[in-house]
């Protein structure tokens, strides 16, 4: 394969037939023919048939397929064929609940998939990593990832880790001339970028040399972490209680078992019957009915522009007592728009300015050459600073590229957040001219000049108090500034941060960035949710207060706090003064992560918003990270577990409602399956102990777990989101799910169940023997779960949430009375699942005792359950 670290540019090119232009359509199509997509090889995907059959490698099933086995040895060939059918029915629901879960994630992984800034056609597109080919000339930036191997054609200060490749996490700082090293290792071929790293600092210009499995990292695709999808928190919790509840199970089925053998029943049958019980009294389905559930929430928040990326995610949302966010883009709507103008010692709205003036002309050309934004007619590209600034050249009839072209750039020192600063060296007439531009405070002490109408003077310590008096008043009018200045270097000259002093002031420019409409709601959401919303900004103090107040976060000034402030605070100083802080202001992105560990230590859940490079670090720390999907850069993306596809903070407030929602509707899904099977196991405890006969046949058993446990359990996951879980405070991420209080309503709930469908045993025995009485407990029990669906739907009365609002939950019960009817009035069914006639009054029984539970259930919540929806939560401090 062709090396290319020891190639020039010119030769580079030639050797992949690429022009300055890029490539064509007609190149792209060719190149993918021959090379593929831009992706490595992934381990085989299981198939349909491969997880269908995987449903038969439980422990539990394989049980039942060895009872099966003994049913036709013994000639009850009905038994083994009911079964069987139980068996293959649960292993396709099982089979679809995967491949729909499957599919779900997919669909939520491509909505979070990389891009890269190509040239193709002579224009500067963007198109998903993955379209990447051989030849493409790739633009990249601080914070992109860094998709295919490629050597470096153009490099400003272009710093890369590649810790995912060389083990070394500090950042190695790229060239672009040829290196003529024997055979460098990667660590040394300084020209060349790799897939898998990514850009912490600069930008550059690259020509892509192996996509794919031809890459580096492709190369060594088997040594590398595979993305294995790991079992959240409550999976984990409900799998440990599963094993718990099974053991237990076991045990009182082999007691009755014992007990049925000891009174002399059949051992065959009474080894059938224990069978059957476990098989239904334990809820195999638990964990997979909590993945699907999971899994299509998450699709449903993606379609509300939260694409949660981990699904632990979803279950830290409902715990979240602390949002720390982003002002610019996120609480407003990151479209800055220039309003104010200070020049030639004067203060001037946008619309006056004039077209003639010759000073605000040169202002505008150094605007638009110290600036990386292109807009074309598709869509912006960059910072919204910097857009604000090109469409105000476009107002004024200047073209950013035509004025790029006439003034070449011949280097530049980039923005970064520590510095506050970006500058770029390029050519006026012919001279090399330094223009910065960067936070007002951080560059109008590197000035020691002013330019007015009347030429270039000394700038003044009367000038100084001026410019910064007009910033003062710009800031607390809750307007963005922007300070311009430059320096006259020398042809040939090369720029760096050094370089940043004696500069000549040129102006400054206001941006106002507006209020997203919706964000003062969601903030009054936030603290009716007793959720506590903190602003952090890197903008004044004057100017966060302002935006604070009119959006509801601050209260007073004195629950402000400035970066140096900050500074200056030990952890534990921090920690104290931390819940009495709602804005931050001058804030550097490694701020964050202390802000985040000190609501932490104070016990709080916190979520933290973040779109650079150096937000990283804090949006892992923070317990939900949420990066920005437009401004976001790929590796805050990667570092967060959400991702906001309209950078909104009320999308935020949006997921926590439907986190909580889904929690409480997989709450609910598991008190549903567990009070069901509760019932069951204490019916038949009650009639061994009670020297009764078995209340149900084996096939019974089987029958209720494959009607009443997966189809109704789902059904009640998908319970319309709840607007009123946010006047609730946050849920307590320690306190586990099955808790004193959860299991307490499963077993009084189980009870409710048990006591009708004995008391249809003992009305059937009374009215019609055995036969009847096992046909009328079969059919209770079957029933009152049916029905007992809609008592696990909300803690609240089904009146309260809407009796029809859940057309799932009806379709599963519909379903099931269908079902149970087919098989208590169909003969071949009948003889099939042991069922005795039943009388019209028998029948009436049934019903009237299986609506019991439901209706004791309901009216206790219409009468004693009322959720504290009146009052707001607490705001935590």
């Amino acid at each position: 394969m062709e090396e290319f670290y020891n190639k020039t540019y010119d030769e580079a090119m030639k050797i992949l037939g690429v022009s300055n232009k890029g490539l064509n359509d007609r190149d792209v199509a060719e190149r993918r023919q021959k090379y593929g997509f831009n992706e490595l090889e992934q381990a085989a995907r299981q198939s349909f048939v491969q997880v269908f059959f995987e449903q038969f490698t439980d422990f539990l099933v394989i049980i039942l397929l060895v009872a099966a086995g003994i049913s036709i040895l013994l000639g009850k060939l009905e038994s083994s064929i009911v079964i069987l059918v139980v068996v293959v029915l649960n292993a396709i629901l099982g089979t679809v609940q995967h491949i729909k879960a499957q599919q779900s994630l997919d669909s939520l992984k491509a909505l979070s998939a990389p891009t890269a800034k190509v040239l193709r056609n002579g224009q500067k597109v963007e198109i998903p990593s993955r379209e990447l080919v051989v030849g493409d000339i790739v633009y990249l930036d601080a914070g992109d990832y860094i998709s295919a191997d490629g050597r470096i054609l153009e490099t400003h200060s272009l710093q890369v880790n590649e810790s995912s490749l060389t083990g070394e996490s500090e950042s190695v700082l790229k060239i672009s001339d040829p290196i003529y090293e024997e055979r460098p290792v990667i660590g040394d071929r300084r020209n060349m970028v790799f897939s898998g790293s990514y850009v912490t600092y600069g930008r550059a210009v690259v020509l892509v040399t192996a996509i794919g499995m031809d890459t580096e990292i492709g190369k060594i695709a088997n040594l590398l972490e595979t993305a294995k999808d790991k079992k959240t928190p409550l999976q984990v919790s409900l799998d440990d209680f599963g094993k718990k509840l099974a053991l237990i199970i076991m045990i009182i089925c082999a007691l009755v078992f014992v007990l049925d053998v000891f009174r002399g029943r059949d051992m065959v049958e009474s080894f059938m019957f224990g069978v059957s019980l476990a098989v239904a009294a334990i809820p195999e389905a638990l964990s997979s009915i909590v993945t699907i559930v999971l899994a299509l929430g998450t699709q449903k928040m993606a379609n509300q522009n939260a694409i949660v990326r981990k699904l632990h995610g979803v279950e830290g949302l409902g715990s979240i007592s602390v949002i720390c966010s982003d002002k610019t883009g996120t609480l407003t709507q990151n479209k800055m728009t220039v309003k104010k103008v200070f020049i030639d010692n004067k203060v001037v709205d946008c619309d006056c300015l004039q077209r003639c003036d010759a000073l605000f002309k040169k202002f505008m050309k150094m605007a638009l050459l110290c600036n990386d934004v292109t807009i074309t007619h598709e869509k912006e590209i960059g910072d919204p600073t910097e857009v604000a600034l090109v469409s105000l050249g476009k107002a004024w009839g200047l073209d950013e590229l035509t004025v790029r072209e006439d003034h070449a750039r011949l280097d530049e020192v980039p923005f970064d957040s520590d510095r506050k600063l970006m500058s770029t060296l390029n050519g006026l007439g012919q001279k090399a001219v330094m223009i910065t531009k960067g936070a007002p405070d951080v560059l109008l002490p590197r000035a020691n000049k002013i330019e007015t109408s009347q030429g270039v003077k000394t700038l003044t310590p009367v000038h100084r108090k001026e410019i910064e008096s007009i910033n003062r008043t710009f800031s607390m009018d809750g307007l963005r500034v922007l300070a311009f200045a430059y320096k006259e270097m020398e042809a040939g000259d090369c720029i760096d941060v050094q370089d940043e002093d004696g500069l000549t002031f040129l102006g400054l420019v206001a941006m106002m960035d507006p209020l997203r409409p919706e964000s003062r709601q969601a903030v009054a959401r936030c603290k009716e949710a007793g959720i506590k919303p903190v602003m952090i900004t890197g903008d004044h103090k004057v100017t966060a207060c302002a935006i604070a107040k009119e959006l509801g976060i601050l209260e007073d000034e004195s629950q402000a706090m400035e970066g140096y402030e900050l500074e200056g605070m030990s952890d534990e100083q921090l920690e104290d003064r931390v819940g009495d802080v709602s804005v931050y202001a001058r804030v550097s992105p490694e701020h964050k992560i202390r802000i985040v560990r000190a609501w932490q230590r104070k016990g709080n859940v916190v979520a933290m918003t973040g779109d650079g490079v150096n937000d990283a670090p804090a949006l892992k720390q923070a317990d939900i990270g949420v990066a920005m999907g437009i401004t976001g850069t790929d590796v805050a993306k990667d570092a967060a577990a959400m991702v906001l596809a309209d950078d909104n903070f009320s999308t935020i407030v949006k997921a926590i409602a439907y986190g909580r929602s889904i929690f409480a509707n997989i709450k609910n899904s598991i008190k549903f399956l567990l009070s069901g099977n509760t019932a069951g196991i204490i019916s038949v405890l009650y009639a061994s102990i009670a020297a009764l006969p078995a209340p149900f046949a084996p096939v019974h058993l089987l029958f209720i777990n494959l009607l009443t446990d997966s189809l109704p359990a789902i059904a009640i996951g998908l319970e319309p989101h709840n607007p009123n879980v946010m006047k609730e405070r946050p849920r307590d991420i320690n306190t586990p799910i099955l808790n004193k209080g959860f299991v307490k309503g499963i077993i009084i709930e189980g009870l409710l169940i048990a006591f009708a469908t004995m008391a249809a045993f003992h009305l059937g025995m009374s009215s019609g023997g055995v036969g009847v009485a096992k046909t009328m407990a079969f059919a209770t029990l079957c029933l009152s779960r049916l029905f007992h669906g809609f008592n696990c739907r909300s803690e609240e009365s089904i009146f309260s949430v809407g009796v029809f609002s859940n057309k799932f939950v009806w379709f599963a019960a519909i379903i099931g009375c269908l079902l149970l009817t087919a098989v208590l009035n169909i003969k071949p069914l009948m003889t099939v699942f042991e069922i005795a006639p039943l009388t019209g009054p028998q029948t009436g029984y049934v019903y009237g005792l299986s609506l019991m539970p439901l209706a004791a259930v309901q009216i206790y919540k219409s009468l004693f359950v009322h959720k504290p929806y009146g009052k707001s939560a607490t705001v935590l401090r």
